[in-house]
């Protein structure tokens, strides 16, 4: 994960695609990311990184069609958000005081899918 400075404003990170997802790993991400699809889901891979505890991450996700596919660490605290006419919205089991991913998924059809490892 690329922090800012401290008195600098948080970076976000912005995707746009038409048609096809994203596959977004935590090496390249900033503390906020937003990703835009037609039909497309995120494919977001966080276990390679180390997130501070009480740092937040946030990942927006907007798409008519996908969803989002997140790995994360067993101690990183996972809160979802958003509207979705359909597909599954799984936490998973999370550890308190740990680092906090944040996604905010909004679209027609895909859930959030959480995988600790």
């Amino acid at each position: 994960m690329t922090k800012t400075g401290g008195n600098d404003q948080q970076k976000t990170d912005v995707k746009v695609s038409l048609i096809g997802g994203h596959r977004l790993t935590g090496e390249t991400l900033h503390e906020r990311t937003l990703t835009v699809s037609l039909v497309g889901g995120a494919d977001v891979d966080l276990t390679g990184i180390e997130i501070p505890d009480g740092a937040e991450l946030r990942i927006t996700k907007l798409s008519l069609i996908g969803g989002v596919s997140l790995r994360v660490r067993p101690d990183v605290v996972v809160e979802v958000r958003g509207i979705r006419l359909g597909g599954g919205n799984d936490a998973g089991p999370s550890e308190p005081g740990g680092p906090t991913v944040r996604i905010d998924a909004w679209g027609l059809l895909g859930g959030v899918v959480v995988t600790r490892g």
